[in-house]
């Protein structure tokens, strides 16, 4: 274990450049003084590192010095053959130089590992887009990731839910995100950092004008916290219902996950005839009318009052589509 730690360190120090301490502890997973030991032994066995000291000091390697300890396994062979994405790869105008490097890996690598590499790719498959959706249109997705790739400003023409609906904007793209097939642009706004949809860029200028990216910041963190964030603030309101145990279970398949969670999470005991009472998160009325209507006649809800009274004229209206006397003599009651 201490022996690969070691291998990763000289790594990072190879790949990356000078580090301080806490920035390799955080990558290892380990303490500072754990790193500390790691690099007096590194020392010790001839590996050139040093340590430049002050507030911009950290560990590097001696200017030249590599290391030939790059040999991959066959599990890192398969890791490999597994990270090639080429679908959203095409998307971001990739398809063709993710295709070129695969090739070179294969080449590179011995049959065995090779042949490891190809037997992974006809046992998993990644298919991003969600199901029942069409895959959005994104004609400015290769544009914004050149951008964002040569740190240069954008000005696009967006289109947004509220009024005005087309505004336009002049953004320091930071990353893009591909979420449950969907993309979408992170960027620097007036010194803001904001979400885009690339679907609702309606036009796209790459302007010359290049920009200096934040310190520290991390695409992955960054996003993380933006969607927290979002499913935090879009449920303002709740809804307070009784529904059987049946539709509590049904909720984690129709339900947003973040409904489903809460409801699952506040739910009573089942009295007797097998009801339950639970408070279900909702973004607003409308939006709670749309989504408990999907458990149908076993969910009722009990507050808001004007929750409940949509859901009352959706189901006088339905009855009025569907009455009773029209059923046949085989329908179930008659």
């Amino acid at each position: 274990m201490r022996a690969s730690r070691l291998v990763s360190l000289l790594l990072l120090l190879q790949t990356r450049g000078r580090m301080t301490a806490s920035e390799l502890a955080g990558a290892l997973e380990v303490s500072v003084r754990t790193v500390y030991r790691d690099v007096e032994s590194l020392g010790a066995a001839g590996v050139p590192v040093y340590a430049d000291r002050g507030p911009a000091g950290g560990y590097r390697l001696v200017d030249g010095y590599r290391t030939r300890l790059t040999g991959l396994t066959a599990g890192e062979a398969e890791a490999l053959s597994l990270a090639g994405m080429p679908g959203p790869a095409a998307e971001l105008g990739l398809g063709s130089v993710l295709a070129a490097a695969e090739l070179k890996l294969r080449a590179a690598l011995p049959a065995e590992l090779a042949d490891r590499g190809g037997r992974i790719r006809q046992r998993f498959h990644l298919d991003a887009p969600t199901w029942f959706r069409e895959p959005e249109p994104t004609p400015h997705l290769a544009e914004l990731a050149r951008a964002v790739w040569e740190d240069r400003r954008v000005e696009v023409r967006y289109r947004r839910w509220k009024a005005p609906r087309e505004v336009t904007r002049t953004l320091a793209p930071l990353g893009v995100v591909l979420k449950a097939g969907r993309w979408y642009l992170v960027a620097d706004a007036d010194g803001q950092v904001r979400t885009y949809r690339v679907a609702a860029v309606l036009a796209l200028t790459v302007l010359d004008e290049r920009f200096d990216r934040p310190d520290g910041f991390d695409l992955a963190r960054c996003w993380q916290e933006h969607a927290d964030r979002y499913e935090r603030g879009v449920y303002r309101d709740e809804a307070r219902v009784r529904m059987t145990t049946a539709a509590l279970e049904l909720t984690a398949h129709v339900l947003p996950p973040a409904m489903s969670r809460a409801a699952r999470a506040a739910a009573s005991e089942p009295d007797p005839a097998g009801w339950v009472h639970t408070t279900v998160p909702i973004e607003s009325v409308k939006h709670g009318h749309v989504e408990l209507l999907k458990l149908g006649a076993q969910v009722e809800v009990l507050a808001p009052a004007e929750l409940r009274d949509r859901l009352t004229a959706t189901a006088h209206a339905l009855a009025a589509l569907y009455p009773l006397a029209a059923c046949r003599p085989a329908c179930p009651g008659r």
